[in-house]
């Protein structure tokens, strides 16, 4: 049942079958050490930490997105057959009564949120960092936990209504499980073999992204090169080539700290991986709209995009000394009292 390229035969469909496995287990330890050294770790607790509400995306896909690919492969293997809801939102008369409620209208939303949500979380990143290496002397009173939350709530809430928005702006579209991707997307209702006339509102999502990714990236040059020009002049102070002035720091008196230069240079990483990971995805989109499926093709781009939940921890959580400090706290343990001394 379901058979593709990708997943065609017991072998593929083991190896399949294990991947998910593994990325969803992968998924839900990074974030959940993650989270627990943002709440038991005081050093965390700034608004860089809780900017952090990524892992809590990522998290979300481990817990519900990848899982119910994995349920819905091993009821294939052990059933021989579609499950009953497969079909059920493949036509224009799907909402009818008797039809069976279809999970994927749960599940797509979820995946297509928290995409969304990890793309305007690093947006907000670089935002605070590149104040914190423009504007140092006026970090603390532009970049507050009030507002820091706010954003995070605004942008939870803006990602989420966009991820609905191929439902709440057209009755053209419904959610199923794709045989190729192996998971719930979006699928446009055909109309005698033909796509219908607002089938490019799927484009709203990689035109959200690639948005906040080229904002992204602007305010990352224009932070390197602040970088660039202070370690220039430092250089030359420490050369000899380059007087003071009384300002110290080669010339810059409101000189970026080192944390912040690194947690700049690591955000920067984080925004390459993600365009990365999401290129493929905008690819698939646009080609779905004019008319393509490229069914192989698909299942790459959706897993590659669902493995950046990983690397979200990796790059960004790794590289951070407080996070590396909070994680040794956390799974070290006290040294027992010597005997005789009373506890």
């Amino acid at each position: 049942p379901l058979c593709t390229p990708c997943c065609c035969g017991v072998l593929n469909r083991t190896l399949a079958l294990a991947f998910m496995v593994s990325l969803a287990f992968a998924i839900v330890v990074g974030n959940v050490i993650t989270l627990t050294v943002f709440v038991q770790t005081r050093q965390s607790r700034t608004p860089q930490g809780y900017l952090k509400s990524l892992a809590i995306a990522d998290m979300m896909v481990g817990v519900v997105v990848v899982p119910f690919s994995v349920y819905t492969e091993i009821s294939l293997m052990v059933t021989s057959a579609p499950p009953e809801w497969y079909q059920a939102g493949t036509s224009p008369s799907f909402s009818e009564l008797g039809s069976p409620w279809q999970p994927c209208m749960l599940i797509g939303p979820v995946f297509a949120g928290c995409t969304f949500v990890s793309i305007s979380t690093i947006f907000l990143m670089t935002l605070e960092r590149s104040v914190a290496i423009l504007w140092p002397l006026h970090k603390d009173a532009l970049v507050t936990r009030r507002r820091t939350l706010l954003l995070i709530l605004l942008s939870w809430a803006a990602s989420f209504l966009l991820a609905l928005a191929p439902l709440i702006f057209s009755s053209n579209f419904t959610l199923e499980y794709n045989e190729c991707s192996r998971m719930c997307n979006y699928a446009p209702l055909l109309f005698g073999g033909r796509l219908p006339p607002d089938a490019n509102i799927l484009l709203l999502f990689p035109a959200f992204d690639f948005t906040l990714l080229g904002g992204t990236l602007a305010i990352n040059i224009v932070s390197f090169t602040s970088i660039r020009r202070y370690t220039r002049k430092r250089k030359l102070l420490s050369e000899g080539s380059l007087s003071d002035g009384g300002g110290g720091g080669g010339g810059c008196s409101h000189r970026p700290s080192f944390s912040d230069i690194k947690a700049a240079k690591t955000i920067g990483i984080l925004t390459f991986a993600f365009t990365a990971s999401f290129s493929p995805i905008a690819v698939f989109v646009l080609g779905n709209v004019v008319g393509y499926r490229w069914c192989n093709f698909s299942f790459l781009a959706f897993w590659i995009l669902t493995g950046n939940s990983c690397c979200n921890v990796i790059i960004y959580s790794v590289r951070d000394h407080r996070f590396r400090k909070g994680v040794t706290l956390l799974f070290q343990r006290e040294p027992s009292p010597p005997r005789g001394e009373k506890t």
